[in-house]
């Protein structure tokens, strides 16, 4: 009977899901700003070091979280067909066709029965999860760049609490008081709530604590309240990924107490959390960043944290060498991997957006770590940056520790300008990591310097900020927010290469399933293509053809939206079989084909949030010839942050292509109001 129920359960939550993805255009920035303005208990604290204390268990809902579909093999055939249509010319896509209808009947049939057997046997789990954790691991890539993206911090309104010591350590509790939180089980879980006045509140939060840990995300559901998949959270902190032959490792050391901190490229470690568990004060971690930063120790010549920016076997090989029978490096190692996390103290000062992101993506590669979980990077002017490594997680643990972080900081700050500093001999307290460096380590170390520089000066950047319209423009004429962004992303680059459409990945969670990860959505459409066609000068299209075309855009884009966020895309479905094709050293035809390759060769890579706590963002495009796009889209405002490399489209025309589309789109739409 019990089972009986829980089926119906599920299927009225499968429901109440979709409902979810027709209300969310854009599931991603929904999750951040419900995470920032979500409203906690009032009760007073059992520990002080905790940012709050949820009245529900952290993981209360994750056994019972629904688990991630996986779609039908005709839909996924015909999805990809339809995302192939929009790049292929007509003989191009007629072969991709034939293949993909061959694929269909046969190989796919096979590959899809046995995807589906193995995840019913993985019932923990979702069909995703190993394989993407794969695709990263196994990559021999560097992680700079090719990884890793920073998000950066809005700026403390107080400029006296912008001082370089008081942010540091005013963010170091904070962090130190969300993983406390965390590890108590008192965080208060990943929730989206349809209708927060009704339910974002300790009645509703007392109610789903009565439900079992195996029904609970059920009843949640039903209540519109959509609980999300907290289990990339076990990474977040003592995490590295450590380099090694064909696979890294993610791992975790939980009992270290202390964090890294790099400055003028020396290491250096102090505990953040005392031997009774409690958070040391923000007097005596400020002393101690004080003490680091007057360290008059001069910069290393052979910085070791280059060689996280190599080819993963070759800084496995290195690690290893230089680990070999040496246990002054096996010490320093031990205590860089397991820091809580890395804080990089720079001496630059960044003001300009470009400078901006060059600091924080890449910066001084003497002054980061790449290979850790995440980096924390504050400026000498109090700017202050997360880098963090890809493989342990999408962004969501990331975003919401950015949030909570930036809140807690700048409501609750621990340190104020004045305050009295503590009576500690920090000499006595920091420790300086060193490493006995043998003549290989010495020259690895100046061909990953090389490598280096010789990587990043490759790198364009171009920022866009517009103000004379955004999102709640976009929204009085009933169009979808992202869907017009992303439109006018291709919109410019049709307009830049006469006609053009490129592969386009944009980035969707699926984290309200268990172990949800992201699935694609592909937004180059016929609609965009159509739309794009009208815009150009000489096109004939009347006004009236021209918004027809936008809202088509929009709702196309709503509807892949929802899609993906319901694990209704083709690309994790296709990535998986590949996955088991690849263990089975099975040939097929649809992976071999050209086009496959094609879609899969992302020219224009887009990503967007938004969140009070978040002045920007930016990362590196994923190809040669490609562009990152990073966006934002604010009630009056929009910005983009883009980059590129020289095989790429000039980032600046890229930009003034698509400035161009917005005031195009904006004139139709305003005339038509007016």
């Amino acid at each position: 009977m019990l089972n009986i129920t829980r089926k119906c359960q599920a299927i009225r939550c499968v429901n109440k899901l979709s409902l979810l993805a027709r209300v969310s255009t854009n599931f991603n920035n929904v999750v951040l700003d419900s995470q920032f303005n979500r409203k906690y208990s009032s009760r007073e604290l059992s520990d002080a070091d905790f940012l709050h204390e949820s009245v529900l268990h952290t993981m209360h809902f994750q056994r019972s979280l629904p688990r991630l579909p996986i779609p039908k093999l005709n839909n996924t055939c015909s999805r990809y067909l339809e995302s192939q249509r929009v790049i292929l010319n007509d003989e191009e896509f007629n072969k991709t066709k034939a293949i993909v209808e061959q694929f269909e009947a046969n190989e796919g049939q096979a590959l899809h029965k046995e995807l589906v057997a193995i995840n019913k046997q993985n019932k923990h789990t979702s069909y995703i999860s190993g394989p993407w954790f794969d695709m990263y691991l196994e990559s021999r890539l560097p992680i700079l760049l090719n990884f890793n993206p920073y998000v950066c911090y809005n700026n403390d309104t107080r400029p006296e609490y912008m001082d370089q010591v008081i942010r540091s350590t005013n963010f170091i509790v904070s962090a130190m008081k969300f993983m406390k939180t965390l590890r108590a089980n008192k965080l208060d879980p990943d929730m989206y709530h349809l209708n927060g006045k009704k339910t974002d509140n300790d009645q509703f939060r007392r109610k789903a604590n009565w439900i079992p840990g195996s029904l609970a995300a059920y009843y949640a559901i039903l209540s519109k309240v959509f609980p999300l998949d907290m289990s990339q959270y076990g990474k977040l902190f003592n995490s590295t990924r450590v380099p090694r032959q064909g696979r890294d490792e993610l791992v975790t050391h939980e009992d270290a107490r202390h964090i890294l901190v790099v400055h003028n490229g020396n290491f250096y470690t102090f505990d953040v959390i005392n031997n009774d568990g409690v958070v040391v004060s923000a007097q005596e971690i400020a002393s101690h960043l004080r003490h680091i930063l007057t360290d008059s120790a001069p910069r290393p010549e052979y910085s070791v944290s280059y060689l996280t920016t190599e080819n993963r076997d070759t800084w496995a090989s290195l690690r290893q060498h230089m680990l070999d029978g040496n246990s002054k490096n096996q010490e320093t190692m031990k205590l860089i991997d397991g820091a809580v996390f890395c804080l990089c103290l720079d001496d630059s000062e960044p003001t300009e957006p470009v400078e901006l992101t060059r600091s924080m993506l890449y910066g001084d590669g003497a002054n980061r770590w790449f290979d850790k979980s995440f980096q924390l990077i504050i400026a000498k002017n109090g700017v202050a940056s997360i880098n963090f490594e890809h493989a342990w997680g999408d962004g969501v643990a990331v975003l919401r520790f950015i949030n909570e972080s930036f809140k807690e900081s700048t409501e609750n700050a621990a340190l104020n300008p004045g305050t009295e500093p503590a009576n500690v001999d920090s000499s006595q307290t920091v420790k300086k990591l060193e490493f006995d460096l043998d003549s290989t380590m010495k020259t690895a170390i100046k061909d990953a310097v090389n490598k280096y520089n010789a990587s990043t000066s490759k790198l364009n950047i171009g920022v866009r900020q517009f103000n004379k319209f955004g999102k709640n423009f976009m929204k009085a004429n009933k169009l979808s927010p992202d869907a017009f962004m992303q439109l006018s992303f291709q919109m410019g680059y049709y307009k830049l290469t006469g006609g053009k459409v490129a592969s386009t990945y944009e980035s969707c969670s699926t984290a309200a399933f268990k172990h949800g990860r992201t699935e694609t959505l592909r937004s180059a459409t016929m609609e965009t293509k159509k739309c794009s066609e009208a815009f150009q000068e000489g096109s004939g299209a009347s006004d009236a053809d021209k918004i027809k075309l936008l809202k088509a855009c929009s709702d196309k884009h709503n509807e892949m939206t929802k899609n993906a966020a319901m694990g209704q895309g083709f690309d994790r479905h296709l990535f998986a079989m590949k996955s088991l094709a690849n263990k089975n050293n099975q040939s097929v035809a649809l992976f071999e084909d050209p086009a496959y390759t094609k879609i899969n060769h992302i020219v224009l890579s887009t990503s967007t949030l938004s969140s009070p706590a978040v002045l920007a963002g930016g990362f590196a495009p994923v190809v040669p010839n490609g562009l990152g796009v990073g966006y934002g889209i604010k009630d009056d405002e929009l910005g983009c942050n883009i980059t590129s490399y020289p095989d790429s489209p000039n980032v600046e025309d890229f930009l003034d292509c698509v400035e161009s589309s917005w005031m195009d789109m904006h004139k139709v739409l305003d005339s038509n109001s007016s």
